[in-house]
């Protein structure tokens, strides 16, 4: 048995407090203990989404919130928008089509974003779109979207909803739901909000639950009208992931005495110590700037290198485990993730263990220069990190 170091953009580690947290005694839920754990839990995690509306809870991964997202806001026959930016794009379309939506996917090369310019030109020859469907953090290239412009975009060329994955970014990046007009934004409980797999979070706008209301596709389990009247009473419908929202307060205990602001400040600051590092090991990255994703980046296999043995050697003699690329990326990518519970010093550590392999493997650099470069970065930084366990 040996300690991983793990570096995945999901699941992520988890701190102390929050393991802590979720060790205590089992309650019911159904019990006034719960009821007041829900209810403050829920009021606590509103600022991450940046919204007023409630936040429901589901016990699920993220993937679940997606398919709600979908099946209670959209009918069979249905027109709908999938802008697809990677693999989990093509997963918010996959979802759509299952459920006999009328799909028109906006496929972007893999490593770019979708600008705001190419989402209007595709809506305009397009009526009666009941919804767009985007990723906000597409996890598999490490890119991000411009949301917030490309929410505008939405609200003013067509009278859609605006559904967003934020699985893979949510509580590390801004995200102003109410202000922006995201209408359903959904997220995962094994990403920044550094927990365990297990916990869906979703949250739905005014005009998203009129379109819910008067939407008459079966659905029991995902039935966010269900949700919604259970909310509150200050519970769920079904068995409620009990232990997992006692790790969520924990979570908001270390999201607030960071302050959210810093919580994203450290989170650009990982992502440039990355960036550095690979540029001083003139390794390329996946994706460019402005659209880096602060939670997880996309680097190209080294030249020279086989990256499967790289990866393989990494994890097995220096205990170092980055995941590998995804669909057409296989092989060609590995991913950093800098996400949740994850420190400067947490970047240095990984980027020396990575030279460590690169000189094992006869890479050839100079060793020592990434750790300098994102040493470096980190000095001169005036962003007060503060470690929370």
């Amino acid at each position: 048995m040996y300690k991983l170091i793990l570096r995945h953009p999901g699941p992520t580690p988890i701190p102390k407090k929050v393991n802590m947290a979720m060790s205590q005694d089992i309650i019911s839920h159904r019990s006034p203990e719960f009821i007041k754990l829900f209810r403050e839990t829920t009021a606590r995690i509103k600022p991450l989404f940046g919204t007023e509306q409630d936040v429901l809870l589901l016990a699920a991964s993220g993937t679940a919130a997606l398919e709600a997202a979908a099946v209670n806001a959209v009918s069979p026959g249905e027109k709908v928008v999938v802008i697809s930016i990677g693999a989990f794009g093509d997963y918010f379309a996959a979802i759509c089509e299952k459920y006999g939506f009328d799909v028109h996917k906006l496929q972007k090369t893999w490593g770019e974003a979708c600008t705001p310019e190419e989402l209007e030109a595709f809506l305009k020859p397009l009526n009666n779109i009941k919804a767009v469907f985007a990723t906000y953090c597409e996890t598999s290239t490490g890119v991000l979207n411009p949301i917030e412009d490309l929410a505008k975009i939405v609200k003013k060329n067509t009278d859609a909803l605006f559904i967003v994955d934020g699985v893979s970014c949510i509580g590390a990046v801004p995200a102003k739901m109410d202000e922006w007009g995201i209408d359903i934004l959904a997220t995962g409980s094994q990403k920044a909000l550094m927990l365990p797999p297990g916990l869906a979070l979703i949250s739905v706008s005014e005009q998203a639950w009129k379109a819910i209301e008067n939407n008459q596709t079966p659905v029991y389990y995902l039935n966010l009208l269900t949700y919604r009247d259970w909310f509150e009473q200050g519970m769920t419908p079904n068995t409620s992931a009990v232990t997992l929202i006692y790790g969520l307060s924990a979570v908001c205990d270390l999201i607030e005495e960071e302050t959210f602001a810093r919580t994203v400040e450290r989170h650009e600051l990982m992502k440039k110590m990355v960036k550095e590092a690979m540029n001083a090991l003139d390794i390329d990255l996946l994706a460019s700037e402005p659209f880096m994703s602060p939670t997880v980046t996309a680097i190209r296999t080294p030249k020279y290198l086989d990256l499967e043995q790289f990866l393989q050697l990494l994890k097995q003699k220096y205990h170092l485990d980055f995941a590998g690329g995804l669909g057409s990326l296989q092989g060609q990518i590995f991913r950093f993730g800098h996400m949740g519970y994850c420190f400067p010093a947490d970047v240095l550590e990984a980027v020396s263990l990575m030279e460590a392999g690169l000189k094992e493997l006869s890479y050839p650099f100079e060793m020592g220069a990434g750790v300098k470069a994102a040493a470096d970065t980190l000095s001169a930084t005036k962003a007060d990190i503060q470690v929370k366990i």
